[in-house]
């Protein structure tokens, strides 16, 4: 344990920006691979309608801090590949 009430209060800090960061981050990849699951087993137009859900949460997470927002771009970009070319 910290020693100094500053050091305690930042300890308090990260552990709350912590499950904060963990609980966007598991929403993301819950809603990627729901995306997923629909690309595999539903139609076009639901699996549009699950990326959709997916880009949105991947943009929450990057607009929040908890990924980068060139990561969020790239996993964008590799989401709507993998539909474009269910359409090829």
């Amino acid at each position: 344990m910290p020693k100094v009430s500053s050091a305690a209060k930042r300890v308090r800090i990260t552990e709350r920006r912590t499950l904060r960061n963990r609980q966007v981050k598991s929403a993301m990849r819950t809603a990627i691979r729901k995306y997923l699951q629909t690309l595999e087993t539903g139609s076009r137009e639901e699996a549009q309608l699950s990326l959709r859900n997916a880009i949105s949460q991947i943009d929450r997470a990057a607009s929040k801090g908890v990924i980068h927002k060139n990561q969020a771009a790239r996993r964008k970009s590799r989401l709507s590949k993998r539909l474009a070319s269910l359409a090829g």
